[in-house]
C-alpha cells in the first residue's frame, strides 16, 4: 500500500524552537550556507534572494558581501523566525514572512542571484518554486541550493523509525522519509533543465555533524523541523514517543556522541542570457 503524502506544517513552530534553531545553526546550516554563498562567488552590488532564510544568520552574511550597493530579501513562512530575523535587518537587508510556493509579489528579473540552504527537500512541489525562481532571476542569473538526496537514514532517523512502528504510534501514519521530499541527481537535473536553468553543476558533498548525545541530535532535529518531528502525532502520545526515541538512540551510541554522517548535494544552475 502507498504511503499517503504527509506535508510539512508550518503552525507547529514556536518562539521556542526557533530560539533554539538560532542557537543550533550557528554552528550547522550557517557554516553549510556560507560554504554555498562562497561556491556562487556573489559580488558587491548584487541583489539576493534568500528562500528559506531561517532566522537569518546566512542572509546577514550575504548582505556583508553585496554590501550597501547590493540589496538582500530573506523570506520564510515561519513566522517567528522571521521576528527573529528581522533585529537583523538594516538598508539593504530586509524580512519577509513568504514562501517558496508563492513568489508572485517578486516582480521579473529582479534578483542577480536565488538561493536555498537545506531548504529544497521541505518542498513537495518542486516544478512550481523552480519556475518561480527562474523567473526573479535577471538573465544570466545564478540559482545555488542545497539538500539531502534519498537513500540516506541516518541513527535518529533508524531509531524514530522503529519506535513509530510500534503501538500506539504505530496507529498514526507516517511515510518513512517523513515530510521530506528528496531527489536524486538524475532527478534533479531533470527538474532544472524543465524550468530551463542552464549550466547545471550537482555535486555530492561528505557532510558530518556531532552531537554530545541523542538529547543534543533531538533538540536539533526538532528546531530544524519547525515542529515536524513528531508532529504527525496526537500532543498526548509526543512526549512518550520523543523519550523513545532518546533511550533507543542513545542505546545505540551508548557513551560515544552521536555522529551524523551523510552526503550533501549541491547544486548550481544559470538562467540563460537573453531569456
Amino acid at each position: 500500500m502507498t504511503s499517503p503524502t504527509i506535508t510539512p506544517q508550518l503552525d507547529l513552530d514556536s518562539e521556542q524552537l526557533a530560539r533554539a534553531y538560532e542557537r543550533e545553526s550557528a554552528t550547522r546550516q550557517f557554516e553549510s550556507g556560507k560554504r554555498l554563498v562562497g561556491d556562487l562567488a556573489l559580488v558587491p552590488g548584487e541583489r539576493v534572494l534568500d528562500v528559506g532564510c531561517g532566522t537569518g544568520r546566512l542572509a546577514e552574511h550575504i548582505a556583508d558581501i553585496v554590501g550597501p550597493s547590493g540589496s538582500v530579501l530573506g523570506i520564510d513562512p515561519l513566522v517567528e523566525r522571521i521576528a527573529i530575523a528581522r533585529g537583523r535587518s538594516r538598508a539593504h537587508l530586509a524580512f519577509e514572512v513568504g514562501d517558496a510556493r508563492d513568489l508572485g509579489g517578486l516582480s521579473d528579473a529582479s534578483f542577480d542571484a536565488v538561493l536555498l540552504n537545506a531548504v529544497f527537500h521541505w518542498l513537495p512541489d518542486k516544478a512550481g518554486p523552480l519556475a518561480s525562481f527562474i523567473r526573479v532571476l535577471r538573465p544570466g542569473g545564478r540559482l545555488g541550493l542545497t539538500t539531502w538526496p534519498p537513500g540516506q537514514r541516518t541513527m535518529l532517523q533508524q531509531a524514530r523509525l522503529e519506535v513509530l512502528a510500534e503501538p500506539p504510534f504505530d496507529r498514526h501514519v507516517r511515510p518513512a522519509d517523513g515530510v521530506l521530499f528528496r531527489v536524486d541527481e538524475d532527478r534533479m537535473r531533470a527538474l532544472l533543465g524543465q524550468a530551463g536553468f542552464t549550466d547545471i553543476r550537482i555535486e555530492l558533498r561528505p557532510a558530518e555533524q556531532t552531537f554530545a548525545d541523542a538529547e543534543a541530535a533531538i533538540r536539533y532535529s526538532e528546531a530544524s523541523a519547525f515542529g515536524n518531528f513528531l508532529g504527525h502525532l496526537p500532543v498526548e502520545l509526543r512526549a512518550r514517543a520523543r523519550e523513545e526515541i532518546r533511550r533507543q538512540l542513545q542505546a545505540k551510541v551508548g557513551d560515544q556522541p552521536v555522529v551524523r554522517r551523510e552526503h550533501r548535494m549541491v547544486v548550481f544552475a544559470r538562467k540563460p542570457e537573453g531569456a
